[in-house]
């Protein structure tokens, strides 16, 4: 079996599998008084049992029945997951998933009809009898030497319990990364939505709260903001350039150091959010400041696009550890390259993602380039890509979503028209929470795929159509 089923593998934390056709052969029994009844396998049962024991994965059954002797092995066996009379399993698969917070990549499934399709392409690891139809088997990563009921979950169990207790070799990045408050981003997920403030709060503690408070009613996942240290950020020739500000015509320098929040306002600003329930971190622009963000418990970091060649605040980043975002404007791809070049040789296994970008304020309609998305995505399997953008409208964000963006990030600001070199590039609160509305709207209405006519196309088909199918005549398939 090749290592990329063995790194799947590996990461599995729960079996789903089918009943007739997987567990059972489908034959049909009948005790004395009529109840229907089901042939399990010894061999299946030791498996699930196995699992659970050397491999700390729990099992669970989908199917579309109801059976007495079904219910009664389950207990016997301590099935995590029974559910029966299913008959949208895409539906119950995900539930399953948002529920016990797994990714689809965690899961594994077995399945051998027709009906087990869309399942097998949701999946992480994928497997079927010897004897499921041809579809299922073309659809399957692992088909087993063994047709359901004699033994095929148990031989596809010991594959994962073998792959669990082997040493993972490196780069087994599987697309989704789990934030520390178990907030998981990646392929399968809602976008994680960036409400960037960035040095948008002018220095002023109550201008970034009610910032805060905006990006909250609009359902923003995060807030970002910028830490600098001054004197080490700011090019010394620059210094002593003088700049009309709010706080009158000023040195540059004394303009970026009034910008800056220090240990109270961060302190503030971390108890704030807490209390709000939304995630924030900073972009962090050299050495000092990563320390001083170390005394916060922040959920990643993020490396502007300015510092993408910078590899002494990448190492002092991935020495904490926590979650990377890699911001791409101005870069030509041998930068990139150069960049996760470094990332890996600290860690090939590092948690890392990827946004594109380009850095103009505001950008351009035709500099957006947004199938550097999917570019990226087919560079770096494995590592959840994303956009950053800094263009003027809501549709172009939103189309990045579209393209497979598995988190974005916009500038953001209470007024267009404040004072400050971000905020005619950054979104106000109305077009914030529009975003996030279109956004999601986007991802219920992308759908899985496959067609089906629904109950609400019935009535229609009834007034429009000439000839009706005989299944449609009896019952609606939704």
């Amino acid at each position: 079996m090749n290592e990329i089923l063995k790194q799947k593998a590996a990461g599995i934390k729960l079996l789903l599998t089918d009943n007739d056709g997987v567990l059972t052969d489908a034959g049909v029994y009948y005790n004395t008084d009529g109840e229907l009844l089901k042939k399990f396998n010894m061999r299946d049962g030791m498996g699930v049992e196995r699992l659970r024991k050397l491999a700390n994965v729990d099992t669970g059954i989908i199917t579309g029945e109801h059976s007495l002797s079904l219910i009664k092995r389950a207990e016997k066996l301590q099935i995590a997951e029974l559910h029966l009379g299913i008959k949208d399993k895409v539906s119950t698969f995900n539930e399953i998933c948002n529920r016990l917070n797994l990714s689809a990549h965690e899961v594994a499934y077995i399945g051998d009809d027709y009906n087990d399709l869309e399942v097998l392409k949701l999946a992480g690891l994928t497997a079927c009898p010897a004897d499921a139809l041809p579809l299922v088997k073309a659809q399957a990563d692992f088909v087993s030497s063994l047709n359901g009921g004699e033994g095929c979950f148990r031989e596809f169990a010991e594959f994962i319990i073998e792959s669990k207790n082997t040493a993972i070799t490196p780069g087994t990045r599987n697309g989704t990364i789990t934030l520390q408050n178990g907030r998981v981003i990646g392929k399968g997920q809602a976008s994680y939505i960036i409400a960037e403030i960035g040095i948008n709060h002018n220095g002023s503690l109550e201008t970034c709260k009610k910032l805060i408070d905006e990006a909250v009613a609009a359902k923003a996942d995060a807030v970002k903001f910028q830490k600098r240290t001054p004197e080490i950020c700011v090019p010394k020739d620059q210094w002593e350039i003088m700049r009309d500000t709010p706080w009158g015509r000023i040195t540059y320098i004394d303009y970026k150091r009034k910008t800056e929040f220090g240990i109270a306002e961060y302190a503030t600003i971390d108890q704030y959010c807490k209390k709000l329930g939304i995630d924030w971190f900073v972009s962090a622009w050299d050495v000092p400041s990563v320390d001083f963000m170390e005394r916060f418990d922040t959920i990643l970091y993020k490396l502007a696009s300015a510092s993408l060649t910078d590899f002494d605040l990448i190492q002092r980043i991935l020495e904490t550890g926590k979650p990377l975002m890699l911001s791409t404007g101005m870069s030509t791809m041998k930068e990139i390259e150069a960049t996760m070049n470094f990332v890996n040789a600290f860690d090939e296994n590092y948690p890392l993602f990827i946004a594109h970008s380009t850095s103009a304020y505001p950008c351009s309609p035709q500099e957006l380039n947004l199938k550097m998305i999917q570019t990226l995505e087919a560079k770096y399997p494995g590592i959840p890509i994303g956009y950053s953008g800094h263009e003027t409208g809501l549709a172009t964000t939103v189309a990045a979503v579209s393209l497979g963006a598995t988190f974005v990030e916009r500038h953001f600001t209470l007024d267009r028209a404040m004072w400050g070199s971000d905020h005619a590039a950054s979104v106000e609160p109305q077009g914030l929470q529009r975003m996030v509305r279109d956004i999601r709207d986007v991802e219920i209405a992308t759908g899985d795929g496959f067609k089906r006519v629904y109950e609400s196309e019935l009535a229609p088909m009834k007034r429009l159509r000439v000839n009706i199918s005989d299944e449609y005549k009896e019952k609606p398939l939704v």
